[in-house]
């Protein structure tokens, strides 16, 4: 190995240390969100899969069993729905940032 590959994998480790830098800002921007049982529970979520806000309207408080276990159900669906919502926009992201690249299968 030469010294001008040294010089060309030190400047692909660069840019792809660039890459990573950026993907993680872009997760941290990337906001979902999705509701359940009407719009009754809703989840923000970011691209990181970190749950941002809980919204509970006051019509989901009930005073049986039930009604908590509908609320419990509610909650686990809208945070289900926000990460495969998250897992999109992340993916057509990252296909957008690597498109440019010509890999097979980023595109």
């Amino acid at each position: 190995m030469d010294l001008s590959d040294l010089g060309k994998m030190q400047e692909m480790m660069s840019q792809a240390k660039e890459m990573q830098e950026q993907m993680e800002k872009k997760l941290s921007e990337t906001v979902v969100e999705a509701s359940s049982g009407g719009g009754v529970v809703t989840v923000r979520m970011n691209g990181k899969k970190e749950v941002l806000r809980i919204k509970i309207e006051p019509t989901a408080m009930g005073s049986t069993a039930a009604d908590l276990e509908l609320l419990e159900d509610l909650i686990t669906a809208a945070v289900n729905e926000a990460g495969r919502r998250a897992d999109e926009a992340i993916k057509s992201s990252v296909a957008g940032m690597m498109g440019g690249l010509g890999l097979p299968g980023l595109t």
